[in-house]
């Protein structure tokens, strides 16, 4: 590993093969800013990889997003290339068809030659073998700030060509403080989990909110593609079992969040197709994925990655906990969601999704209103559940019509 100057870096980007080179790129709030910034001055075409891109990311002709996942950096971006597909398979595309020419990754700074990815290791463990096989370029941004992390993510310092210096706190998230309905839809979700079993967390604050109505839990594990504040709480309070790893792919919290990540031999930061995979997700007992939709129909299809008509994330890893809690011993994939849209007064369980769906087949779905446990049910009686323990009163009767309409329910269902 080289530490170089910024106008380095730029030299050697400059001097990547073709006229629209692919650049993997750190995402989360492990994006290294820097080196984006160079790679954004420098290239006047580019196809850029990224995971959650946030705000600050370029958004110019020339300057093309690839990603499975969208963040608010690039939801109106209209150049964008979104890719739909599953998060445990993305690692496959450097191989296949997506081959990268560089890649560009924030670090801790070195500890007995070795840096680590820190609070983002998600798929780039495979863009850089991929990359170091093709004979491509690494280029880090190595930040004090950055936790040093075990596992996947660690890197010895020869993988790393170029590297510049950047004393920069890490950004978080907004935090939201929950109202009602999330403390209500928390308390149910928590509700649902057992001492001993396996907890999955998407991103959100209905998450978030299950954890902290846990605390009366024991000896849990955590098996996630993300660890937030939530779980380090879980820790503190002796709720997890010590004789299991924490497992992660990402983190994302709070500055307190990642002091606890540094160099904690609790953590184990792992890559995404082995975190992500169905089937070890199957080998966790009781494994209770928790994850959320903006809607869900009659037929419990759920769109996690539309906003009218428009892509606004992506299918994530929802599919895969989905389909590996499923086939957990005693496992359930809970589906955690308002039962209304305020700002357009809308009810977000639909008749009929006209958005493509992110998963279905969740075992429960769960509003401020309650538990619609629907695995194993019929058709009919999914309907029903859905209407009457997690739709919004006031969406209830214009649901039931459109049922009968679709045939999902009898005349004698209705009541």
């Amino acid at each position: 590993m080289q530490i170089v100057t910024d106008a380095e870096i730029g030299q050697h980007l400059a001097a990547l093969p073709g006229l629209e080179p692919r650049v993997v790129v750190s995402g989360n709030f492990a994006t290294p800013w820097e080196l984006v910034r160079i790679l954004d001055a420098t290239l006047p075409r580019c196809r850029a990889f990224v995971m959650n891109p946030q705000t600050g990311w370029p958004v110019r002709d020339g300057f093309m997003t690839e990603s499975p996942f969208l963040g608010p950096g690039v939801r109106h971006d209209p150049f964008l290339d979104y890719l739909p597909m599953r998060l445990s398979l993305v690692p496959r595309l450097f191989a296949l068809n997506r081959p990268p020419d560089a890649v560009l990754v924030q670090t801790s700074t070195p500890r007995g030659g070795k840096v680590s990815l820190g609070i983002e290791v998600n798929i780039l463990p495979a863009a850089i073998e991929e990359v170091r096989r093709r004979g491509g370029l690494v280029f880090a941004q190595m930040n004090p700030h950055m936790p040093y992390t075990r596992g996947d993510g660690e890197l010895a310092e020869n993988i790393i060509d170029y590297a510049i210096e950047v004393d920069q706190p890490l950004p978080s998230p907004n935090e939201r403080p929950p109202d009602d309905a999330a403390k209500a839809i928390g308390s149910y979700v928590a509700s649902l989990a057992k001492d001993n079993g396996t907890l999955q967390m998407g991103i959100g604050q209905l998450p978030d909110s299950a954890l902290s109505h846990m605390f009366g839990l024991r000896n849990m594990g955590v098996w996630s593609e993300l660890v937030s504040d939530g779980v380090m709480h879980l820790e503190h309070a002796g709720v997890l079992d010590r004789s299991r790893l924490v497992v992660s792919t990402f983190l994302f919290g709070t500055p307190e969040l990642y002091e606890w990540a540094n160099d904690n031999p609790r953590l184990s930061m792992r890559r995404t197709e082995t975190v992500n995979d169905p089937a070890r997700i199957a080998e966790h007992p009781s494994m209770l994925s928790i994850n959320t939709a903006i809607q869900v129909d009659l037929y419990a299809q759920a769109n996690a990655s539309y906003v009218r008509g428009r892509i606004y994330s992506g299918y994530g890893g929802q599919p895969d906990f989905v389909s590996g809690a499923l086939h957990s011993a005693d496992g359930q994939s809970v589906l955690a969601m308002r039962s209304w849209h305020d700002k357009s007064d809308t009810s977000n369980i639909l008749p009929l999704l006209h958005d493509p769906i992110c998963s279905f087949q969740h075992s429960v779905i769960v509003t401020e209103q309650g538990i619609a446990p629907l695995f194993g049910r019929s058709q009919h009686a999914q309907a029903r559940l859905l209407i009457e323990k997690a739709a919004h009163p006031r969406a209830r009767a214009q649901l039931h019509e459109a049922a009968t309409q679709l045939g999902l329910l009898r005349a004698s269902d209705v009541h």
